[in-house]
């Protein structure tokens, strides 16, 4: 598998990066030229992301649903094939927060660890 990393999509990504949008809402004011590929079979639901509402006090009950989601959504293989093919993948998101939002967590699943609840 190639390397992975998230980037806020408002940001600019590497030259050779594959960019893959992760958030299940395309972002405001993002050209489509900007994604590689729109993935936001991904992200969480919407139940999960509504109950999340971007709030620290919230996060930890977010990462468990999140994570139990990811579990089986095939969305996950198909970001590892990618991966593989394209040899650098950035995972996009629009939410301001760098750390406590649904990249950060996907990004932890696929590497194996687990999620800073910090």
């Amino acid at each position: 598998m190639g390397t992975l990393r998230i980037l806020r999509v408002y940001e600019e990504p590497e030259p050779d990066e594959y960019r893959v949008l992760v958030d299940r809402l395309w972002p405001r004011g993002i050209k489509k030229d900007r994604i590689d590929v729109w993935l936001k079979e991904a992200a969480p639901s919407t139940g999960v992301r509504n109950a999340f509402g971007h709030q620290p006090e919230h996060f930890a009950a977010f990462v468990a649903d999140y994570r139990a989601e990811l579990e089986h959504n095939p969305a996950v293989a198909e970001i590892r094939s990618l991966a593989g093919e394209h040899g650098k993948v950035v995972l996009l998101y629009s939410a301001k927060d760098h750390r406590q939002n649904q990249a950060a967590v996907l990004l932890d699943f696929l590497n194996g660890v687990e999620t800073k609840l910090d």
